[in-house]
């Protein structure tokens, strides 16, 4: 009798069984439907202050119904700084360095995990220690290189300096050494295959739902970047969203905050568009990279 008590318990409060599925209860879902309501309210209010004047958004209390101004501040913000081309230049901007940033950084996390060469414990520290240092102190510097390239305002001044991150070197370099046996890379090489059918063939498929997150966390940072492209283009020259959302909504004396949020609102519906088309990608990836077989 007292066994079975005893197993009971276990079964109730222990390890749940093998195969078993669990339920979520009621206040599991309460919880993640009131994280939700407040992780969309701001973009809700976006959408809300888009939609007035911009008399109205700055008045108390603020409005928490849509309005009927929202075509009116899309077309005028649309217009008022060529809010296409940037869309475009924000576009390929993050693009490139997402392609690139995970490709290197894939590259150079293989080598640092699995690839025994003198120095590579040093090297590993002085890449990890350049992530200490602040960004602001090499604007000057590099934007003197731009300068003699005659790059100011041109695309390729925002791409060359963020082709490859530390962080994404950091963080493939600490997926691969978990996810990458190392008997694959010898048993690959004892087959005859070089480096780079190695790479494409082993490397590349287990360290997918590793590029699927960083290249989603690069594109993302990439396409909020406001620092360096405000330094390196202009708004009325080769702009990015982020550099045409700095003069949007001037005015002569005042800034219309509606058509301010009205071109932040622009700027994030490509994000979600990403993040509704790729989500499920990306969860899928991860998830069938953390199951063993």
């Amino acid at each position: 009798m007292t066994h079975t008590t005893t197993l009971d318990r276990k079964r109730r409060f222990g390890r749940p069984a093998a195969g078993r599925q669990h339920h979520a209860g009621p206040l599991t879902y309460v919880l993640l439907g009131l994280a939700a309501l407040v992780s969309l309210f701001p973009l809700y209010w976006n959408l809300v202050a888009a939609s007035h004047s911009g008399e109205r958004v700055v008045e108390a209390p603020a409005p928490l119904l849509p309005g009927p101004r929202l075509f009116d501040n899309l077309t005028f913000a649309w217009n008022q700084v060529d809010m296409g081309e940037a869309l475009i230049n924000t576009t390929v901007v993050a693009g490139l360095v997402a392609v690139s940033t995970v490709l290197f950084s894939t590259l150079a996390g293989f080598a640092f995990a699995k690839l025994p060469f003198r120095g590579r414990n040093a090297m590993l520290a002085l890449v990890v220690a350049t992530m200490t240092i602040p960004p602001q102190l090499s604007v000057i510097p590099l934007y003197r290189i731009i300068t003699d390239l005659g790059w100011v305002d041109q695309l390729q001044s925002v791409v060359l300096p963020s082709l490859v991150a530390a962080f994404g070197v950091f963080f493939m370099r600490q997926y691969l050494i978990e996810a990458l046996p190392v008997e694959l890379v010898e048993a690959a090489r004892m087959d005859g295959a070089h480096s780079l059918r190695i790479i494409w063939h082993v490397v590349f498929p287990i360290a997918r739902p590793a590029m699927a997150v960083l290249g989603m966390l690069v594109f993302v940072q990439a396409w909020n970047d406001f620092f360096w492209p405000f330094i390196a283009l202009t708004p009325d020259g080769n702009p990015t969203l982020q550099v045409a959302l700095a003069g949007l909504g001037a005015g002569n004396h005042s800034v219309d905050q509606a058509v301010v949020l009205t071109g932040a609102l622009i700027s994030t519906l490509p994000l979600l568009l990403v993040f509704v088309v790729l989500g499920k990608h990306i969860v899928g990836g991860i998830t069938s990279g953390a199951v063993k077989s």
